[in-house]
């Protein structure tokens, strides 16, 4: 009789090379060098998780990830081409070029007083004790992301289930679905992003602590949550996922205070910008266009920052720009304590959000260095959206831009001399200074020439 622990069958289904559909010609080479070199080195050597997983449902896979019994340092004794990383999770990364082989070393269940092991709270916060492959299974999230691909003898190895969830479009947890999330919080968003990507249903016993446990998201460092956004939202079901974290409640855990705006929209707005810049982005990813991550987090962020920019305005204490730049301070402060979005990209969000008031200039020599601007077509994809998303009194300030991109010299001059097109009333046009007097050698200048605008 087959014995079953936590969901995990201690005597695995094997599926043999006749019976399944993977072809080594459909796996990367380098990983078969790796899985090869292991295998001929004495260890156990398997293709696992997510790559497996995708194989077996006719998708290319993104990584291919190897499971084997060698330790870190007996993997990196094997390749000259490998470095150990991790703390949390001591892993082998293998390279060739710009490719990288991620083995990791099959892991067992701990206490937290296991040598290498860690625990706080029921969460994992170390986890480097290994075991045997079974112990594995055992460790692994989903049923479909425990399945093994075994380069011995080219089978399929289930020891979860994993294969008839794969046939029914489920995704269910390994063990008790409670616990499996307060060890790793992340596995929740994990769980939609799995069920988006590949159409799946939740299971429903997986399915009814999600939103019970989404307070615990609190516990992750911001920077790996970064990680999971990217992920989330850059894989072309950027909408689809953002709807089922809202349908859970783990996006008001990721953004807070855009979740408390999008409680409040007017007309559909801003749910209609964000809607439209996440589909938008899937758009792009479809087509392979490259993403930007900072026009991103200019969508996620914009409400919250329209909010902190006309509150600033109205107290008189900052105008135009400077507002500008003090509401994205107190935004990107209070987004990082959950979310910590780098500099790099926080840097991209500012210039978008500048651009909307720079591009309400239409007269004078300013528009046309501003077509030279290395992120004007960010900044203006961005007025495109927020018209779209129906933003009042917008539409013509776009058409202009629009208009200006493809004219010739003659028109521009002609455009940029006219009368300028109606403005937006979600953002008012900064205050243009008046023209200071050039000073004269020796004479200190007169406070009476001096703008305070």
């Amino acid at each position: 009789m087959t014995l079953q622990v936590g969901k995990v069958i201690s005597t695995p289904r094997i599926i043999p090379r006749p019976e399944h559909p993977i072809s080594r010609s459909a796996i990367n080479n380098s990983a078969l060098k790796v899985l090869y070199r292991l295998k001929d080195g004495g260890y156990q050597a398997y293709l696992v998780g997510g790559c497996v997983r995708d194989l077996l449902l006719g998708r290319e896979p993104k990584d291919f990830d190897v499971a084997t019994d060698a330790h870190p340092e007996e993997v990196l004794a094997l390749f000259r081409n490998c470095r150990l990383v991790g703390r949390r999770f001591r892993l082998a990364h293998v390279r060739f070029g710009r490719e990288i082989i991620e083995v990791a070393t099959f892991r067992a269940q701990h206490t937290g007083d296991a040598e290498g092991g860690e625990l706080e709270g029921g969460r994992i916060i170390r986890d480097n004790v290994f075991g045997t492959i079974e112990d594995d299974a055992l460790r692994r999230d989903f049923s479909i992301n425990a399945l093994y691909y075994d380069i011995r003898d080219f089978s399929i190895i289930d020891y979860a289930d994993g294969l008839p969830d794969l046939e029914a479009g489920t995704l269910r947890l390994i063990g008790d679905p409670a616990s499996r999330y307060r060890e790793d919080p992340v596995r929740m968003l994990r769980a939609v992003r799995f069920a988006v990507k590949l159409g799946f249903r939740i299971d429903a016993a997986s399915e009814q602590p999600l939103g019970l446990s989404a307070t615990l998201l609190a516990d992750i460092a911001p920077a790996r949550l970064y990680d999971e956004m990217l992920k989330l939202f850059l894989a072309g079901y950027a909408l689809s996922t953002f709807e089922a974290l809202r349908h859970y409640g783990l996006f008001a855990h990721l953004f807070p205070e855009t979740e408390r705006h999008l409680g409040h929209d007017r007309d559909g707005f801003p749910l209609m910008l964000l809607s439209q810049a996440l589909a938008n982005t899937d758009q792009r990813v479809a087509e392979g266009k490259p993403v930007m991550p900072g026009f991103l987090c200019a969508a996620l962020l914009w409400e919250p920052l329209q909010n902190r920019y006309q509150r600033l305005e109205a107290s008189g204490k900052a105008r135009g720009l400077m507002a500008m730049q003090l509401a994205a301070d107190e935004v990107f402060k209070a987004q990082c304590q959950h979310v910590a979005i780098p500099r790099r990209v926080s840097l991209q969000s500012r210039e978008i959000w500048s651009l909307q008031l720079r591009l309400l200039r239409t007269r004078g020599k300013r528009p046309l260095s501003l077509l030279e601007n290395q992120r004007f077509r960010a900044g203006y994809d961005f007025l495109l959206l927020r018209a779209a998303a129906g933003e009042p009194e917008l539409q013509a300030l776009c058409d202009w831009w629009t208009q200006i991109q493809t004219a010739s010299d003659e028109e521009r001059q002609q455009m940029i001399q006219g009368d300028a097109p109606a403005g937006s009333t979600a953002v008012p046009a900064v205050r243009s200074r008046r023209p200071r007097r050039r000073r004269r050698s020796g004479k200190r200048p007169s406070t009476e020439n001096r703008s305070d605008t």
